[in-house]
C-alpha cells in the first residue's frame, strides 16, 4: 500500500509541465524579515519587491507588510497576480530593489540566475535545504555568486500541493537563501529559531476557524 502521509509526500518530484504549486505558510515569509534580514529591515519601507512566482498570493501579501511596493506575477493563473513568465519576460537590469520568492524547485537555479540580474539590491528564495548541494549549482551559482546568508529553519515548514494546510507535517527541511549585492565578506550560516507560534496569524488561513495543536489562543490577531 502506498504511503501518502504528508511527511512522505512532501519529498515530491513534479513533472516538467507542473506548476509546482506548494504555497508558502505566511509565517515562514515573516521569519525572513524578523530573523534573517534584520540588518536591512529599516530600508524595506522605501523599496520595491518582485514576487515572480506568487501563486495565490500567500507570500506576496506578507511582502506588502514590509515593502513600499510589491509586484506579483506567476506563469500560471491563480486569480492573484498577473500572468507573466519570469524566465522569459524581458525585464530590464535592476528593474526592482529585491526579488523574493518560493520558486518551482526544478526551476530554482534558473530563477536565481535571472533574479540576480533583475534585482538592484537583493534576492531571497525559499528552497529545500538540499538546494545547497549539486555540482551544477555550485559551478553555475555558488562559486561565482555565493549567497550572503544561508538561513536554515530549525522548525519544519510544512507545504502541501495546491493549498495552505495548518495541520500539515513534512520530512523536508527548508532554508532561505539570500543574496545582497551591498553585503561584504564571506557567506554566513544562520539558524531561524522556533518562531511559528509568534509569527502565525489567524488571518493567514482564510476560512479556518480553529487552529491545530492548540495554537489558536496564542496567535496574533
Amino acid at each position: 500500500m502506498q504511503n501518502t502521509s504528508h511527511a512522505v509526500m512532501s519529498q515530491r518530484s513534479e513533472p516538467a509541465d507542473s506548476p509546482d504549486d506548494f504555497p508558502t505558510p505566511p509565517w515562514a515569509t515573516r521569519a525572513l524579515f524578523e530573523h534573517v534580514l534584520t540588518p536591512w529591515t529599516r530600508e524595506f519601507g522605501q523599496l520595491t519587491c518582485l514576487e515572480p512566482a506568487c501563486g495565490a498570493g500567500h507570500m506576496a501579501r506578507v511582502l506588502k507588510e514590509y515593502f513600499r511596493e510589491v509586484q506579483s506575477y506567476d506563469a500560471f493563473d491563480y486569480n492573484y497576480g498577473k500572468i507573466r513568465d519570469f524566465l522569459t519576460y524581458p525585464y530590464e537590469t535592476n528593474a526592482v530593489d529585491w526579488v523574493i520568492t518560493n520558486p518551482p524547485f526544478r526551476l530554482a537555479e534558473d530563477f536565481v540566475l535571472r533574479a540576480l540580474s533583475v534585482a538592484r539590491t537583493g534576492v531571497a528564495i525559499l528552497a529545500r535545504t538540499v538546494f545547497l548541494e549539486s555540482v551544477g549549482r555550485y559551478e553555475n551559482i555558488f562559486a561565482k555568486a555565493p549567497p550572503a546568508i544561508f538561513a536554515q529553519f530549525v522548525e519544519r515548514v510544512p507545504m502541501v500541493k495546491g493549498r495552505l494546510d495548518q495541520r500539515a507535517t513534512t520530512a523536508t527541511g527548508y532554508a532561505w537563501f539570500v543574496w545582497n549585492k551591498k553585503a561584504d565578506g564571506e557567506p554566513r550560516l544562520v539558524w531561524i529559531p522556533p518562531c511559528r507560534r509568534s509569527l502565525e496569524r489567524r488571518t493567514d488561513y482564510p476560512g479556518s476557524s480553529n487552529m491545530s495543536n492548540g495554537r489558536q489562543s496564542s496567535l496574533a490577531s
